[in-house]
């Protein structure tokens, strides 16, 4: 079955829309589409992408295939409240990080696309040169309250197989909820800005214990100085860090400024983790909420056919009105299911 899915992504020589399809659920379509995904054709890892972000059992199978060439991507979360200007670092991050000879694919998660409209990282990215060979995709966050969607382990996976070796995630701009970055990225990189309360927001929402590197953006307004020095006091407060001390750095991303430093530090604990033995570990916390995403995919679906199967629509309207008593016939399901 075939299905006219618009993919907002971007690479070289495309302008606008690509309609993606849907393999068809069979050994030799899935074969072809991996096939296409190891040469690195476009279209083969927007179709790809359309498939693993699905909940078609067909895309527990290309992963399957596709499994053997991933894994070797170094994946960078940037992460921060709205405004924060993520869309614009993310910009400027990419030429930077090509230029140190990495190949670089771009997933961001939000509600909406960031890259159809609007954003720095709106319609202009796909006439940028400085962009060419770049694969971006937006992610549905498809309402979690993590900041992430589950899609995007598996989506990684694709770019990975596709040859990407830098994977660049943007999390949606979710306030205080933005913590399931950790889950997926190497290197996270919280975004804040100088105004009153961030540093006291960050503190309460506990994504100031996520991340490695504390960029101050938008540094030309007053009181930034001020806010590296609360945000310092602040990490300082848990004890000294044992190990890696994230670095807090200023930056103006729209004019690029302070951007190749946070390159350095991004390269900096990129080398630390690898070298304390660090990068192992996540590496293990990473596969583990991948395959859990999974399962509760899964088990979500079997949920709401269970829910479905227990409580009609008469039934419900039955309790609405204090008429029927559900929890009796969950109770009875329930030690069905032990």
């Amino acid at each position: 079955m075939r299905l006219a899915l618009p993919v907002r992504h971007t690479a070289l020589g495309e302008r606008g829309i690509i309609v993606a399809f849907m393999p068809t659920v069979n050994s030799h379509a899935l074969d072809a589409l991996a096939q296409g995904v190891l040469l690195g054709e476009v279209r083969a890892i927007a179709r790809a992408i359309t498939l693993v972000e699905s909940r078609e059992p067909a895309r527990v199978e290309i992963l399957a295939r596709l499994f053997p060439h991933t894994g070797h991507a170094f994946k960078l979360g940037i992460t921060g409240a709205p405004g924060a200007g993520k869309s614009t670092l993310t910009y400027q991050l990419i030429p930077r990080l090509k230029a140190k000879g990495y190949r670089v694919g771009v997933l961001a998660v939000d509600p909406t696309s960031p890259f159809s409209g609007g954003a720095i990282l709106g319609d202009r990215i796909r006439f940028d040169d400085v962009l060419e060979g770049v694969y971006i995709r937006s992610l549905a966050s498809r309402g979690s309250i993590g900041g992430l969607s589950r899609g995007v382990p598996p989506a990684v996976r694709v770019l990975e197989a596709a040859g990407y070796d830098l994977i660049l995630i943007e999390t949606v701009g979710a306030g205080q909820l933005q913590v399931d970055v950790r889950f997926v990225a190497d290197t996270v990189v919280l975004t804040l800005v100088p105004e009153a309360g961030d540093v006291i927001q960050a503190m309460k929402a506990g994504i100031i214990e996520i991340a490695d590197i504390y960029v101050i953006n938008k540094a030309d307004r007053e009181g930034a100085t001020r806010m590296r020095l609360d945000l310092r006091n602040a990490l300082e407060l848990g004890g000294k860090p044992k190990g890696w001390n994230p670095p807090i750095t200023l930056t103006e991303a729209i004019h690029g400024k302070g951007v190749d430093e946070l390159v350095e530090f991004i390269e900096e604990h990129k080398q630390y983790q690898q070298q304390s033995g660090g990068w192992h570990q996540r590496r293990l916390q990473q596969l583990e909420w991948e395959l859990q995403s999974l399962i509760h995919d899964t088990l979500e679906q079997q949920a709401r056919s269970v829910t479905q199967q227990l409580f009609s629509r008469e039934t419900l309207e039955s309790v609405l009105h204090g008429a029927e008593n559900p929890f009796p016939k969950l109770q009875v399901w329930m030690q069905t299911r032990q």
